[in-house]
Formats: structure tokens, sequence, C-alpha cells
């Protein structure tokens, strides 16, 4: 990496993909990225880290870089710009090989001791947590976290000058239509999370099984050396755990853990808990966020902060600074009818579950309207039919259409009316609103009181919807 000046990278708009632009430019490297038009939720860190993204995937744009680096998206290997890159023998990344040699220590001159932080839901919440408890503590570590802002932190991608490199390791394919590979593979840490597992990545994986076999040959990448934390009330998890041999750390609800919420108790604005290890009372915690879910996540962050030695009391203090992160139970303002606005990330249904039960538990007297937008076709169509029974505490549910990956085809078989139709027949109050200017067309002429709480949900862009509501002025 020292012979590395400059760094091209297709498709530097994606979640994965602009936290580690963000960590080359800070070591110094010439940054450049190309990606489509449309507006992200990482644009704004982008411009502020100085990166301006090209628009398009013209060949010529990229110039003669040391290094490209290809999301799955666009193509991937077989974007004109990366095979332009491979014809003039220019080296090629994968996002997740990029984000593993980083670990490896390839743009730093000292030893890292890397933090990977895995599972099917709550990587990027956890991962979060973790970088803001060691930041807090003044251990300035490196982090790759996949989404915008974070209050906590900053920019979401960050080069510290301490020892600790902590990274979202992704299950999903290296390249998807190329290299199966998992990417979290590319990983070498010396801690890993697995925070559950659970069928997600449907065009990749056939069965729970096969993706636990993927869980555990990872966590074997610590067996001799590190520490597996682990959240132990997971049923998948604990079959893992019994074909690990390591050192594990278990977390969770269960008495049965090694580090276990033993109290638990939510407002509005937040959780606090109490946690146990062992017969020891390590006292009571507060996370600036609601829902059990959460406070699982901050468990995680509290597990690895006692692995690496911090005080209890400068881990309650730190994670007391954690204020959420973009499109996770993010707040976004009080709408001029009077109802409060939040979007959240949600594209799962045992996501959607746990995030309208945190919403319901928080805002008890208030009803719950949720504005969901299905993500990709293969999710949408193998998980049907837990889609439809996943809103049983929205009052409200407005189904926008499937938003579609960079990665996958149309299929007609699958749609977010026939989702509708199915979830009629058990839910008093579900309609189809096919898009963006639609579902603001539908909230303005409802004018929602100050009694309403609107959810933006799903992975695509119905958070935009933001944009053309109307807030009540400060």
């Amino acid at each position: 990496m020292k012979k590395i000046k400059s760094i091209h990278l297709v498709g530097v708009k994606g979640v994965g993909m602009t936290p580690l632009a963000i960590i080359a430019k800070e070591a110094g490297i010439s940054v450049t990225g190309s990606d489509i038009e449309e507006e992200f939720i990482t644009d704004e860190p982008l411009i502020k880290a100085g990166i301006r993204p090209m628009v398009g995937f013209a060949p010529d744009d990229i110039g003669s870089p040391d290094l490209v680096i290809v999301t799955g998206a666009h193509g991937g290997f077989d974007n004109p710009q990366v095979k332009k890159a491979v014809a003039e023998n220019i080296p090629v990344w994968t996002q997740g090989q990029a984000v593993g040699e980083f670990m490896n220590g390839k743009i730093f001159e000292k030893k890292i001791s890397g933090i990977s932080v895995s599972g099917t839901h709550g990587k990027t919440t956890t991962t979060a947590i973790i970088a803001t408890i060691l930041s807090q503590s003044n251990l300035d570590p490196s982090y790759v976290i996949g989404t915008s802002q974070i209050p906590s932190l900053g920019l979401p991608g960050h080069l510290g000058k301490g020892k600790y490199f902590i990274a979202e390791a992704d299950e999903y394919a290296t390249e998807p239509e190329y290299d199966k590979t998992p990417k979290f593979m590319w990983q070498n840490p010396e801690i890993i999370v697995i925070t559950n597992i659970e069928l997600d990545h449907l065009d990749l994986y056939g069965n729970v099984g096969q993706l636990r076999k993927d869980f555990l040959k990872f966590a074997k990448k610590v067996e001799s050396k590190g520490r597996l934390i682990i959240c132990g009330d997971d049923g998948e998890n604990r079959k893992l755990i019994k074909d690990y041999k390591g050192e594990v750390t278990t977390y969770g609800f269960s008495p049965s853990n090694d580090i276990v919420i033993e109290k638990i108790s939510q407002i509005a604005s937040g959780t606090f808990f109490f946690v146990g290890s062992k017969g020891t009372s390590l006292g009571e915690f507060y996370l600036n966020l609601p829902g059990q879910f959460n406070a699982l996540n901050a468990l995680a962050g509290i597990s690895a902060g006692i692995e690496i030695g911090l005080p209890i009391d400068k881990i309650k203090n730190s994670l007391s600074k954690y204020k959420g992160a973009k499109r996770r139970f993010e707040y976004i303002g009080k709408l001029s009818s009077g109802a409060l606005l939040f979007d959240d990330y949600a594209h799962h249904p045992t996501e959607i579950k746990k995030t309208l039960k945190a919403f319901h538990d928080s805002f008890n007297n208030k009803k719950i309207v949720c504005i969901f937008q299905p993500h990709t076709f293969s999710r949408t169509k193998t998980l049907f039919e837990d889609f439809v029974n996943s809103f049983s505490n929205a009052d409200t549910v407005l189904i926008a259409d499937i938003y579609p990956s960079l990665r996958e085809k149309i299929d007609d078989s699958v749609s977010s009316e026939f989702l509708v139709r199915k979830m009629s027949t058990l839910h008093n109050s579900v309609m189809y609103l096919s898009d963006i200017p639609s579902v603001v067309k539908y909230i303005s002429e409802k004018n929602f009181g100050q009694d309403y709480i609107i959810v933006s949900m799903g992975a695509g862009d119905i958070y935009k919807i933001q944009e053309n509501l109307e807030f009540e002025k400060d």
C-alpha cells in the first residue's frame, strides 16, 4: 500500500464503499469515485470528506489509479470501468477484500487489532456502538460502518491513530456473479461479534444450515488466537457454539449467558438496563435508543469493551454518548400537523417486528403509521408470508413498490400489490401506494396529529418522503 498513491472506487456511494473512500482520503491517498446520479444518504459524508463522485461509469473517467475498488452493484466485475482497469493491469479489489486488506494493516505502519461485527441483524448499530465506546475512551480506533453520519462519531469511516480497527462483517457474496465467497472471509480479526443468524440474502443462501456453516467458518478465524463474542439467546448461534472450540463470551437476556441483561426499562428516548456477569453486578447502563434489540446490540458493545480491558465506568459513560446512526430508529422531526416522523432501515421481517414493537412500547399512547418499501424481489418472494405477519404493532400500514437491488433482475411473480392483498385479510388498515409522491400526498392529506408516530421503513429510498413533507418550524 505504500506504493498506492491513488484509488478509484466504482460505486463509491454504496454504504460499504463510502467509509473506505474516507479512510483512504485520511491516509493521504488521492481518491476518486463514480456512481449513478441518484441521491444517496452517503452524499453528505462524501462531500464533507472532499470526495465528489463522477456521474456514470465511462471507462476513461478512472484515469490511471494505482488501485480500483469495486462493489457488487453496477455490474460488478462487468462494469466498464473495472474492465478497463483489468485490461490495463491495474489491481482490482472488491469492497469485501478492501475491508480485509485495510484491517490487515495495509495502509498502516503498525500492528492492527481487528474487531469484526457480523450477524444478520444489528451489524451497523453494534459496530457504531463499539466504535463510540473506544473513541470516547480515547483509543482513537479506525472503523468502517455501513451508513451515513453517526452523531457520536461523525463520518462513517475513520483512520485512527489507535491499534483497533472495527468493521462490519457481511455474509453476502464478494461478487455475486463471479465470486460467492462471503465478504467477511476477507477479514482476519482478533475479536468476532456475532449478533444473530437468520436467512436474509435469499439469492445466495438456500437454507439457514448453509448460512450457519459460513458463520462458523468465519468464527474459526479466531478459534486459536482470539475471542468470539456471540448472542447466546439466538438458536442458530447456540448451534454454532457447539461446533466451536475457541474462547467464547456469550451475551443476552438468558441467565445462562456470560454477560446478562438482568432488568430493563424503556422511555421514549432510550433504555435503562442492569447488567450482570457470572453472579457479579456490573450496574446500570443507559442507551439513547429504545428497544430490547438495541439493548442487545449495546450489550455486545459492552462485552467487546470488557474483552479489551476497558473499566466498566468508562464503558458506561462512553455508551451514554451514543446517539444512534443514520436510518436506525432515526428521529427526523415533527410534522406541521403534529405527528412525529422517524426513519429506519429495517427490511427483514424480524427487524420489522422488533422495530415496530420498540416504537409501540416507547410510544404506547400514540398510533403508529408504518410506510414500508420492500427491498429486493428475492427477499420479498421467499419471505412473503413472514412479511405478511410482521406489522401487527402498526395501526396503519402503507406499502410502496418493491425497491429492486442493482444486482438482481425484475421478478413479476411477486409485488407489493400481492403483499397488500394478503395482508388485508389480517390487518384492518393496509394499502398500496406505489411511489414516494403518492405516499407524500396521502400523509399530507391525512394531516396526522400529535397522537401519531409515522415511520418510514426499508433499505431503499423511502426515506426521501421527508424531503417533501412540511415540518413544524423551531
